[in-house]
């Protein structure tokens, strides 16, 4: 069986970390395996001098459909958000390095709020981003409900966050949620060359540049914090359970 995450270096240029969900079969749905998976490559790149950016990739069509349902149910019996999920939440506010994502396809949950910490995104024009916590009567994560609003404004975040409206890819990208679109051909290629650009970039000017237009970390953390324990307490009510459920019976 092949494994649900891939790491590995760029065949061009070493210094690109790629993660790489490889869940074709389940959408690239997250599980706590594939979140620390992740989470060790993220903190592992921090202190590796070889590594200068880390590019995230999906499969062809699908980048994530976002955490495995059959997980949330779960943590809704146990009535935690998962320790997996926040650790990775962290990883990626507490990255030190460009973050890069090339999307292709559906991007659900926290296939969309990934994106968010990302310093760059390119996606197909056959990509779609969408948010359906609240309906599954669970609330937004990642930090999103700071973020979202300050890059969309306060009516497209609600849209994205609380309605659970679709966004095209165009749309994100008007939005401010991505940098670019493409064609799904092409969409892993300017991935990559962006983030070898990235790397070839005076790596300490760079990383003071981001720091700069990133601000402080800490409010997003505080964010992903409160977020979780709303999202904790969610996960107890018979409303999650039910819509869980309804979820699998599909």
């Amino acid at each position: 069986m092949s494994e649900p995450v891939i790491i590995e270096r760029y065949a061009e240029n070493s210094a690109v970390q790629v993660i790489r969900f490889n869940r074709p079969e389940k959408k690239n749905a997250f599980t706590r395996d594939m979140y620390r998976t992740m989470t060790d490559a993220l903190n592992a790149a921090n202190s590796d001098d070889g590594v200068r950016v880390t590019v995230f990739f999906g499969t062809e069509g699908c980048f994530s459909a976002g955490n495995d349902i059959g997980d949330f149910l779960a943590a809704a019996m146990g009535g935690s958000m998962g320790q997996d999920l926040i650790d990775f939440l962290y990883a990626l506010a507490k990255a030190e390095k460009p973050l890069v994502s090339g999307v292709d396809g559906l991007a659900i949950g926290i296939g969309t709020t990934l994106n968010l910490h990302c310093d760059l995104t390119i996606a197909s024009d056959r990509s779609q981003f969408r948010t359906p916590f609240v309906d599954l009567a669970l609330v937004p994560e990642a930090g999103s409900s700071l973020i979202v609003p300050r890059i969309m404004g306060q009516q497209r975040a609600f849209a994205m966050l609380a309605a659970g409206e679709a966004f095209s890819a165009e749309d994100a990208r008007l939005a401010g949620l991505i940098w670019k679109v493409t064609t799904a051909e092409q969409v892993e290629h300017q991935t990559l060359s962006a983030a070898a650009k990235l790397a070839a970039k005076p790596p300490e000017a760079l990383k003071i540049a981001r720091d700069l237009i990133r601000g402080p970390r800490e409010e997003i953390i505080a964010r992903i914090d409160e977020e979780a324990r709303h999202f904790a307490a969610r996960l107890k009510t018979a409303e999650a359970r039910a819509a869980f459920e309804a979820f699998m019976r599909r």
